[in-house]
């Protein structure tokens, strides 16, 4: 009985101890996917609403002591001038939810020396994005400054049928012109949730600590 009792008081300090190391690499993670969006395709509620959801995200997963910004562009609108995804993000370096570093700086993260991928790059929960949902919202180019063309999606508020976003595969594969890139592979066949996921997305979008 003795050696049941210890053993079973071993089991539970492993588990404690490893939930532990978890939700300490959380609290230092500084990328994520977003594991859910807003669920009215591209209509995000501007740069504002987008960048409330990575924050909603990151607090639930234990990281909300950062303040957290969605990796989207948008072109000049009201007065104001347009805004580059690389600019909004921080200086780096950046970990994903397992303490990976995906990337040390803002040209390592436009570089192909980053480590984004399959495997990588993972939501706020540490989970892989299902390879049919690969499309990642961004509305950039390659080198993350504003997508040529229209306003993405009415910058980022809009769901309609028209228009569209630049994508990203975060698996680095599939098609469009530039297939392997995780921040500009194609455009969006449209802004509504549909279209997006008939593209082979759903909506998600990447966040980033700076």
């Amino acid at each position: 009985m003795t050696r049941l009792i210890s053993s079973a008081l071993g089991i539970a300090v492993f588990a404690a101890v490893a939930c532990l190391g978890v939700s300490a690499q959380q609290n230092q993670m500084s990328f994520f996917i977003t594991s859910a969006g807003p669920g009215n395709g591209a209509n995000l509620g501007g740069l504002a609403g987008a960048d409330k959801q990575c924050q909603t995200l990151a607090a639930a997963a234990g990281a909300g002591n950062r303040t957290w910004r969605a990796y989207l562009s948008a072109a000049p609108a009201n007065g104001a001038p347009a805004v580059n995804a690389r600019d909004r993000i921080g200086r780096g370096p950046w970990m994903n939810a397992k303490g990976v570093v995906v990337a040390k700086s803002v040209a390592d993260l436009h570089s192909d020396a980053n480590q984004l991928g399959g495997e990588n790059s993972l939501t706020e929960k540490g989970a892989q994005v299902q390879g049919s949902q690969h499309d990642i919202l961004t509305g950039s180019q390659a080198d993350g400054t504003l997508q040529t063309g229209d306003a993405p999606c009415g910058n980022w508020n809009s769901a309609g049928e028209t228009g569209g976003a630049m994508v990203g595969h975060h698996n680095k594969q599939g098609g469009g012109a530039a297939p392997n890139s995780w921040n500009s592979a194609h455009s969006s066949r449209g802004c509504s949730q549909q279209n997006l996921i008939s593209t082979g997305g759903n909506g998600y979008f990447y966040c980033f600590a700076n």
